[in-house]
């Protein structure tokens, strides 16, 4: 295995991650800052009012996305084991 089957091994492997948490993390994004944005209309500084509907936005996207995370998931799985003998090589 040369350095250059490392490297891009490695980078798959983060563009994956990164693909399959950017549901989650841009719900909460999004529900953050509407949130925020009401918050600083009406004044209510409430610390725990951005919490509940950022958990349930997550839980929600979780729920919506999880059939297609668990589809790349699987598929980035199976290249990677089919491809198993080119990464052993001797």
């Amino acid at each position: 295995m040369t350095s250059d089957m490392v490297i891009t091994l490695l980078s798959e492997s983060l563009k994956m991650a990164i693909l399959i948490a950017s549901p989650m993390l841009l719900s909460g994004l999004a529900i953050g800052l509407i949130v925020s944005i009401f918050q600083s209309v009406t004044q209510i500084q409430e610390m725990t009012l951005t919490f509940i509907p950022k958990i349930l936005s997550v839980v929600g996207a979780v729920i919506i996305f999880s059939p297609w995370m668990l589809q790349k998931l699987v598929a980035f799985t199976v290249n990677l084991f089919s491809n198993l003998h080119a990464y052993i090589g001797r």
